[in-house]
């Protein structure tokens, strides 16, 4: 039944990636390439089964499709996933197995970081192949995006409130903050440097720890944060946490985070609207980590991803105007503003060779 799949979901290519030696399972899915070379992180999960990966990344690959053309990048949406924990099944030889599969697609796949995977595991994914993205400064590369993705966030959230409340003054509000990772942290830590109230929630009660001790946030248990008074819930951890058991408990006027695919569904997507509560498409707020190591395709310039991420605010106000021209919800305004730009360059008929990553100012030595 895959090609039925591909059909619906749109995929132009899903590579299996398989060796036994390095204990190397993996899936790489390409949706969309009209704008350039697929770009996505790979991510390493503990999938219960082969189905569920593959389900996985055809999710998150078509994601990314809409995220890098909403976030005004030229480039297309892919996304990898390897199946094992991160904990335990670690090793060079896997991510370097990994890096061959990547450097046989040409460059119609570009990698990065994502759940489970951090920057040492992409130095060994690097020596394989050049078509990777978040590699070590030491290599011209950009680093931990995580920062970029907060900061590109709270412009997202500053557009939001001033859709909602008419002003930008994100210390006049409260925060309930679910998920504390790397991105998460430093959002509260951004929140709270403009004086904000900052409620913050983790599995990993160390997180939460520092949270409070750092950042003078306060502590509530993981399942509390959907009942917080709070201005502004803001989903930092996996997806699905707006659904139907969440919905009616929480209170904010606002749904804006950087967590990915935080509507459970479609319906919840338009549940959200009736309410009245204003959602902040999680692909277009999110979009700093993937717009900071696009940037290596042509030459890393910190100060320009600086730059850049304050286009997301610009973004955000965009899909809410299409969201008031069409009268539709604004999950649905985001892909209506992915699809519009994909179809318009998508008639210029680009030569395959102007999509060909550069990676300028690359350093390949000192392995």
């Amino acid at each position: 039944m895959i090609f039925e799949t591909l059909d619906t979901t749109g995929h132009e290519q899903v590579v299996f990636c398989h060796n036994k030696d390095a204990g190397l399972k993996a899936i790489i899915a390409i949706h969309n390439t009209v704008l350039g070379p697929a770009l996505g992180g790979t991510r390493m999960w503990p999938y219960a089964s082969e189905q569920e990966a593959l389900n996985d990344v055809l999710r998150l690959s078509r994601g990314m499709t809409y995220k890098n053309a909403v976030a005004g990048l030229d480039i297309g949406g892919g996304k990898a996933v390897i199946i094992g924990d991160p904990s335990k099944d670690k090793s060079e030889a896997l991510f370097r197995a990994f890096g061959k599969f990547v450097d046989s697609l040409g460059g119609r796949y570009i990698t990065a970081e994502d759940v489970g995977i951090d920057v040492n595991d992409m130095e060994y994914v690097y020596r394989e192949t050049e078509y990777v993205t978040g590699v070590h400064q030491v290599h011209g590369g950009s680093g931990d995006p995580s920062p970029f993705t907060a900061y590109g966030a709270l412009q997202g959230l500053m557009a939001t409130l001033n859709r909602k409340y008419g002003n930008e003054e994100v210390g006049n509000y409260s925060y309930a903050v679910q998920g504390l990772g790397h991105v998460g942290m430093e959002y509260v830590k951004l929140l709270r440097e403009r004086g904000a109230k900052v409620f913050v929630t983790d599995i990993n009660k160390s997180l939460v720890d520092r949270a409070v001790d750092e950042y003078g946030a306060e502590a509530v248990a993981p399942d509390a944060i959907y009942d917080v008074d709070a201005d502004v819930y803001s989903p930092c951890a996996l997806g699905g946490t707006v659904n139907e058991q969440t919905l009616p408990r929480l209170k904010a006027k606002i749904i804006c985070g950087a967590a990915n695919n935080q509507l459970a569904n479609n319906a919840i997507g338009d549940e959200v609207e009736k309410r009245g509560i204003v959602y902040a498409p999680d692909y277009a707020v999110n979009a700093g980590g993937v717009m900071n190591v696009a940037l290596e395709i042509t030459g890393y310039n910190r100060e320009r991803a600086m730059r850049m991420m304050r286009t997301i605010y610009h973004n955000l106000a965009r899909i809410y105007e299409i969201a008031d021209r069409d009268g539709i919800p604004t999950y649905r305004a985001a892909d209506r503003m992915a699809e519009e730009r994909i179809a318009m360059l998508g008639k210029l008929k680009l030569p395959l060779g102007r999509s060909k990553p550069r990676f300028e100012g690359r350093i390949r030595g000192g392995h």
